[in-house]
C-alpha cells in the first residue's frame, strides 16, 4: 500500500459541468462533464506544492475504464461507479440524472471511484488508469489498443459456463450465494429508508402546519400571543430543515449503494473463475478422448460406438501405413494437450491464489466501510432526535412563560 497511486497523488474530482455536444450518431445530446484536478504529493524537505494537472471526462469515460479494468484483471474486484440514475430514492427527491443535486451525489461517488482505483495495489499501477487521470487527447484510442474488447467478448460464453461446469469450486460457489444475499439484504435496507426518509418528511413538514397555526392564534392573544409567536417560530425553524437532513442521509445511502454494486463486482469473479474452470475441464476432456482414439488404433479394439468404427466395418480396415499416420498426428496432438492442461491448471491456480487475496482485501475494506457508514447514521438519527426534543422543550418553555 505504500507504493499506491493514493500516496503519490492528491486526486480529485472537482466540478461537474452540464454540455451540450453531438454523439457518435450526429444526434445532439445533453450530458455532464466531469473535472479531474491531480496533483504530485511533494516531500516536506521541497518546500512547494506541485501544480494541479485538470482535465475533463463524461460518464461514459468512466465506464470504459471500468470495462478495461474489470476485463484485465479478472480475479480483482474491481471498485463499481456510481449508479447513472437514481434508483432507491424518497419520493420528493428528483431521480432525473440532471438534477443537480444528483449530479453532485455523482461527482462524489467518481471521485470515490478514482479514490478506491487509485488504493489498489494492483490497480494503481495500471497505465491505461495513470493516462485516464493524466492524458485527455487520445486515451480512447489508447484504451482500444488494448484489445480489451476482444477479451470481453468471451463474457457471453462465461453467462452459461456455470450450468456446464461438472466440478465447481465450492468457495466460488459460496463467494456467489454471499454476493446474492448481500445484495438482497442492501436492496431491502434502501428500501426501507426510503419509506423512512418519505415519513420522515411528512412528519418534518407538518410541523410547519404547526408553526402557521400557532402564528395565526398568536394573533388573536393578548397575553398568550408573544408565547405562541415564538413556539411557532421553532416549528418554522424545525420544518424546514428537513431538506438538509434528508440530503445529507442521501450521502449515507450512496455508501451503501456502493456495496450494492461491488456485489455485482464480487459474482462477476465468480463467473470468470467458473469460465476457467468449464476450459480446464473440456481440455481435459479432450485430452482423454484422443488418448482413447490412440489407444484404440494402436490395439485395434473400439470400446465404444462410434461412427468411425461402423464405417471401417462397413468399408474394410485401415491400411497398417494410414494406421501409424493417424497414430503419430494423434501422439502430437496428445502432447500439445498435455501442455495446454499443464497450463490452464498453472493459470487456473494463479487465478485461485489472486482472486482470493484480493477478495480477502475486499471483505476487511467492506467490514470497516459498512460499519463506519452504519455509525454515521446511527449518530445522524440520534442528533435528529434530539433536535426534535429540543424544539418541544424550546416550545414547553414558551408556553410556560405565557
Amino acid at each position: 500500500m505504500e507504493d499506491c497511486l493514493a500516496k503519490k497523488m492528491e486526486i480529485t474530482v472537482s466540478e461537474a459541468e452540464k454540455r451540450t455536444g453531438r454523439n457518435a450518431m450526429n444526434i445532439q445530446e445533453t450530458y455532464t462533464a466531469y473535472l479531474i484536478e491531480t496533483r504530485a504529493v511533494e516531500s516536506q524537505s521541497e518546500g512547494q506544492c506541485a501544480p494541479v494537472e485538470s482535465l475533463w471526462r463524461r460518464y461514459s469515460e468512466f465506464e470504459l475504464l471500468r470495462n478495461y479494468l474489470s476485463v484485465t484483471y479478472p480475479h480483482i474486484v474491481v471498485p463499481p461507479l456510481p449508479e447513472k440514475r437514481a434508483d432507491f430514492v424518497w419520493h420528493k427527491l428528483s431521480a432525473d440524472n440532471m438534477d443537480p443535486d444528483f449530479v453532485e451525489r455523482r461527482r462524489i461517488g467518481l471521485e470515490n471511484f478514482l479514490l478506491r482505483v487509485a488504493s489498489h495495489p494492483v490497480l494503481c499501477q495500471d497505465k491505461i488508469f495513470y493516462a485516464f487521470l493524466m492524458q485527455e487527447g487520445g486515451w480512447k484510442e489508447m484504451v482500444n489498443e488494448t484489445g480489451f474488447q476482444l477479451k470481453a467478448d468471451s463474457r457471453l460464453k462465461a453467462l452459461n459456463a456455470t450450468f456446464r461446469v461438472k466440478n465447481p469450486d465450492k468457495r466460488f460457489t459460496e463467494l456467489k450465494h454471499y454476493s446474492d444475499e448481500l445484495q438482497s439484504v442492501i436492496s431491502h435496507l434502501l428500501r426501507v429508508r426510503a419509506r423512512v426518509a418519505d415519513r420522515l418528511y411528512g412528519v418534518y413538514k407538518v410541523h410547519g402546519n404547526y408553526g402557521r397555526v400557532f402564528s395565526e392564534w398568536s394573533a388573536i392573544e393578548k397575553e398568550m400571543g408573544d408565547g405562541l409567536q415564538s413556539a411557532g417560530h421553532h416549528m418554522d425553524v424545525y420544518a424546514a430543515s428537513i431538506d438538509d437532513i434528508l440530503e445529507e442521509e442521501e450521502h449515507y445511502a450512496d455508501q451503501l449503494k456502493e456495496y450494492l454494486f461491488y456485489a455485482e463486482a464480487l459474482r462477476a469473479v465468480c463467473r470468470k473463475h467458473e469460465l476457467m474452470q468449464y476450459d480446464l475441464e473440456m481440455a481435459a476432456q479432450d485430452l482423454t478422448s484422443k488418448k482413447q482414439q490412440c489407444e484404440e488404433l494402436a490395439t485395434g479394439t473400439v470400446r465404444t460406438f462410434s461412427l468411425k468404427g461402423m464405417t471401417s466395418k462397413l468399408f474394410g480396415q485401415e491400411t497398417p501405413e494410414q494406421r501409424e499416420a493417424k497414430i503419430k498426428i494423434l501422439e502430437e496432438q496428445i502432447q500439445e494437450g498435455e501442455e495446454q492442461l499443464k497450463s490452464k491448471n498453472l493459470e487456473g491456480r494463479d487465478f485461485v491464489k489472486s482472486a482470493w487475496a484480493d477478495i480477502e482485501r475486499f471483505k476487511e475494506q467492506k467490514n470497516h466501510d459498512l460499519k463506519e457508514a452504519l455509525i454515521s447514521y446511527a449518530v445522524m438519527q440520534i442528533s435528529m432526535c434530539k433536535k426534535g426534543i429540543q424544539v418541544w422543550t424550546n416550545a414547553k418553555e414558551c408556553f410556560s412563560k405565557m
